[in-house]
């Protein structure tokens, strides 16, 4: 029963954030024309010489790709993939049928592309911290990862500057630069958000109060630590450095703390996007 419960929520999630992902494309990208890095900008740019809907593309193009992905990398591909490639064009096919005249929100090609930019990170940012994604580049850049041997966030930029540069097939130069902006800051934005809710710190900290700074961490902070012995390079001093990883709230308690108790302590603090184990207490 709590399976079924996990997945109902899942579901749940993945909808609303696939519908702001909709939302994006239909009131936002295609009113500004710019092909910002994803299979809904390459469908706008084919429904020019396709007579076809944007959505019906899109869908042709995920389920190509969903193909495509099953046969060159096997099982990467799960039940999420599956279903936020197919829902997503089925939302936009359900906007257009909803706003059959949509022309644009703000009547500037500019603020449409930075709209499109904010909202759609939302949405993908939602998906990804739920270990999904939207297909399409996604699936072309785990592809390009795996055959070409590339980073897969180069690949997911190669693969988004590509979409982005076919618009000059059909738009201005103009368009094409948005486009091309758009997919960089789309990229920057993205990582914020996706970043930025699990970005913690890792603070070192040489001090002459060691044992409160050790207790404030493990009685305060209830945060794990580890201590290495260091030896001062300049007197050959031994010293004895605590690091641990908090996250942004315990961060400023930290520095606040050190602060007000040990004005003089050495400390360097380094930003944490990715922890694969939890800090051993010892």
């Amino acid at each position: 029963m709590n399976i079924m419960k996990q997945l109902i929520k899942e579901l749940i999630i993945m909808t609303g954030a696939t519908a702001i992902i909709a939302a994006a494309v239909f009131f936002f990208l295609i009113p500004s024309h710019a092909s910002i890095s994803s299979v809904s900008g390459l469908s706008m740019i084919l429904a020019n010489f396709i007579p076809l809907k944007i959505s019906a593309i899109t869908m042709i193009l995920n389920i190509l790709l969903l193909i495509l992905g099953f046969f060159l990398c096997g099982k990467e591909f799960g039940y999420k993939t599956v279903y936020t490639s197919i829902l997503l064009p089925a939302l936009l096919a359900l906007l257009e049928i909803m706003f059959p005249e949509f022309d644009s929100l703000t009547g500037s090609d500019v603020l449409d592309a930075a709209g499109y930019i904010f909202l759609v990170s939302i949405g993908l940012a939602i998906l990804f911290n739920r270990n999904a994604s939207s297909g399409g580049i996604d699936i072309v850049a785990k592809i390009m990862s795996r055959y070409l041997h590339m980073d897969l966030g180069n690949a997911m930029a190669l693969a988004g500057m590509v979409v982005a540069l076919s618009c000059a097939l059909v738009y201005s130069s103009r368009t094409v630069v948005i486009s091309v902006m758009g997919t960089y800051l789309n990229g920057l934005v993205l990582d914020r958000f996706i970043l930025g809710q699990s970005l913690k710190k890792r603070v070192c900290i040489v001090s002459n109060q060691f044992e409160e700074v050790r207790h404030f961490i493990i009685d305060t902070l209830h945060s794990g630590a580890t201590v290495y012995e260091a030896v001062g390079a300049y007197h050959m001093t031994p010293q004895r450095e605590i690091i641990t990883v908090v996250d942004r709230t315990e961060y400023q308690k930290l520095m606040s703390w050190i602060e007000k108790n040990d004005p003089d302590a050495f400390i360097t603090v380094y930003n944490v996007s990715d922890m694969r184990y939890k800090p051993k207490v010892y």
